[in-house]
């Protein structure tokens, strides 16, 4: 009996990527772990260290001790960095080069093909180009990523389905190339409150402040639509197809299409890995991929305390992980991308991620520096002895 457990400490960076000196400049000195291991005040993670961090990080906070597994550093392939790119690329997706364009650039387009579908569009402020959807959704640039990037599709559930909102989110999505399309909305809001949350950024972007609308807070409900994925040819859906069991906890459900699993939405910390241990008593072959999001939000809010508080939560449990794990487990733990909250501002930091592998019966190898995120579904394909994933090289070989 074969299982997989698969979880990613969302923005857990180790380091500014090669590139960024030409493509992010503002990324020059990112170190997400490090700079969270300078800054901390107290931190304690044996269960990172017993399974080799250290290797990777060369940090004095951390104890050099016999690690117990694998481990490597990997690099994004996808474009800037992206927590919904990032986790279709270690699910084994190619990612595609998207447009960067702010949402005025698409906005004609969107309301051309939005009138020919039936929908009534307004635009309330000529001066900001975002627009209105029969007097609820609001279409408009994500203010809180980086530089057209993403358009959020935003809604007060209690006055319309979020199926309409999704179907709104599906036709901006065929018209638009840039990398995602999030229809989102909440309850107990109203469309006075999300008018009234939009806000222009100092580059330019407008959009709605989300936390601010309210939206967050009650019934919060997602879909986050990419540009150039097919989930059919991702880790989760080949396995779905082989009739191995999948489920999806925290972001990962929100992010990762795959109709057969079972989903449970979480963003507290320490109930996405209480429901990663959980499914580790039920779940008797196939995948268990969790994201911890608490770690993004927090190098969002540029606060180091909080980010070594949910790390050292995650550590707790990988050791109840490790401890629960069977001969023919195998354990991923990694990262998307990275979110220094020591920078000095609060968008994501295009950086490596570091790669922990174990299970009882593998072999505990230094993994090297690898090229893709996507060689983890990669590997878990080869495990499984499923069809390929779409992208991806298995070190499957080494480890075994």
């Amino acid at each position: 009996m074969k299982r997989a457990i698969l979880v990613v400490v969302d923005s857990l960076g180790i380091g500014y990527m090669n590139d960024v000196h030409k493509y992010r400049p503002q990324d020059i000195g990112a170190n997400t772990f490090g700079h969270i291991l300078d800054k901390a005040k107290s931190i304690e993670i044996p269960n990172f260290e017993k399974l080799g961090i250290n290797n990777i990080i060369n940090h004095n906070r951390l104890s050099n001790i016999d690690n117990i597994g694998s481990y490597g550093i990997l690099n994004l392939e996808h474009y800037g960095a992206d927590s919904y790119v990032g986790h279709q690329e270690i699910m084994g997706t190619k990612p595609k080069k998207p447009l960067l364009e702010p949402f005025s650039f698409f906005r004609e387009q969107v309301i051309d093909k939005l009138i020919k579908e039936g929908h009534k569009v307004t635009c309330p402020e000529e001066n900001k180009p975002y627009i209105l959807v029969d007097d609820l959704v609001v279409v408009a640039d994500n203010i809180e990523t980086d530089y057209g990037q993403i358009y959020n599709v935003t809604a007060p559930l209690d006055y319309i389905p979020f199926e309409k909102v999704i179907d709104i989110g599906k036709k901006v999505r065929s018209v638009v190339k840039v990398n995602r399309v999030i229809a989102l909305g909440g309850e107990g809001v109203s469309v006075e409150q999300i008018l009234g949350s939009i806000e222009k950024r100092e580059d330019g972007l407008i959009g709605v402040n989300s936390p601010k609308s309210g939206v967050y807070n009650k019934g919060y409900l997602s879909r986050h639509l990419g540009y150039g994925v097919n989930p059919e040819k991702q880790i989760s859906a080949i396995l779905a197809r082989n009739n191995y069991e999948v489920t999806l906890i925290g972001k990962m459900q929100d992010v990762i299409e795959c109709e057969k699993a079972t989903k449970i939405p979480a963003v507290d910390t320490e109930k996405v890995m209480k429901e990663t241990l959980d499914s580790m008593s039920y779940l008797s072959e196939g995948i268990i991929a969790a994201t911890v999001q608490e770690t993004d939000l927090a190098g969002h809010a540029q606060d180091v305390e909080k980010y070594v508080k949910k790390l050292m939560i995650v550590d707790k449990y990988i050791g109840d992980i490790i401890n629960s794990m069977k001969d023919g487990d195998i354990l991923f733990i990694t990262a998307d991308h990275g979110n220094d909250p020591t920078i000095g501002f609060s968008q994501h930091t295009r950086e490596k991620t570091f790669l922990l592998v174990y299970g009882k019966r593998l072999n505990k190898v230094a993994l090297g520096e690898r090229n893709t995120l996507s060689d983890i579904g990669a590997t878990i394909s080869d495990y499984f002895n499923v069809e390929k994933t779409e992208n991806g090289s298995s070190f499957l070989e080494y480890i075994k």
